[in-house]
C-alpha cells in the first residue's frame, strides 16, 4: 500500500460522502461585525468631541467631524465588502467544483474530473488555471505566489487519485493530517 499523501491546502471530508474540499479565504485581521462596532464607537467619539467644540462656539468642527466619518466609512465599507472573499474547490465523485466569490459577485464551474487541466496561467507564480469542457476558471489569489505551484501539483494529485472511494469506504489514500489513522504510523 502506497503512503498517503497530506493535504496541505486541502481537506477530506466525509459528510456526505467523500470529498475532497479547498477552502481559499483572504487573510483578514477583523470581521465586518468588528469594522462595524468599531465605526460605530469612532462616530461616538467623534461626534462627542464636535459637539464639545460646537457648544464652545467652533462650529466648523462639526461639518468636518462628519466629512472625516463620511470618508472612513466609505473606506471601510469597501474593505468589509471583501473581507469575505474566497475560492472552494470541492472534488467529488464525478465532478469538480469551483466558486469563486468576490464581494457581491459569485462565479461558479463544473468539470468533469477526467476533463480537468490543472496550469499556471502564465509562469509558476501565477494564479492556477483550471480548465476543461470550453470553461475555464483561474483561482490561487489568496496563495502567496511563491506556494501557488503547491497548490497546483496538490490539485493535480488529487485528481489523478480521484477513485479515492472504493467499495469498503475507506479514504484510499487522501486524507488530511489530522485525519490520519494513528494505527498506521
Amino acid at each position: 500500500m502506497t503512503a498517503a499523501r497530506p493535504l496541505r491546502f486541502g481537506a477530506v471530508s466525509r459528510s456526505g460522502g467523500q470529498t475532497v474540499q479547498w477552502l481559499l479565504k483572504r487573510n483578514c485581521s477583523a470581521t465586518p461585525r468588528q469594522i462595524l462596532t468599531l465605526y460605530a464607537s469612532l462616530c461616538l467619539v467623534s461626534i462627542g468631541i464636535a459637539l464639545a467644540f460646537w457648544n464652545l462656539g467652533a462650529t466648523l468642527v462639526m461639518p468636518f467631524a462628519w466629512l472625516e466619518l463620511l470618508a472612513v466609512g466609505g473606506a471601510l465599507l469597501v474593505y468589509s465588502r471583501h473581507a469575505a472573499d474566497s475560492e472552494l474547490i470541492r472534488l467529488q465523485p464525478g465532478r469538480l467544483t469551483v466558486e469563486r466569490v468576490f464581494g457581491r459577485h459569485v462565479e461558479r464551474a463544473e468539470f468533469a474530473p477526467d476533463w480537468v487541466r490543472v496550469e499556471p496561467e502564465h509562469g509558476d507564480r501565477s494564479l492556477v488555471e483550471l480548465s476543461g469542457q470550453g470553461q475555464r476558471i483561474a483561482v490561487g489569489r489568496f496563495v502567496r505566489p511563491e506556494l501557488r505551484r503547491q497548490l497546483a501539483d496538490e490539485l493535480r494529485w488529487a485528481l489523478r487519485r480521484r477513485q479515492w472511494l472504493p467499495a469498503d469506504g475507506r479514504s484510499g489514500g487522501l486524507r488530511n493530517d489530522a485525519t490520519q489513522d494513528k494505527s498506521e504510523n
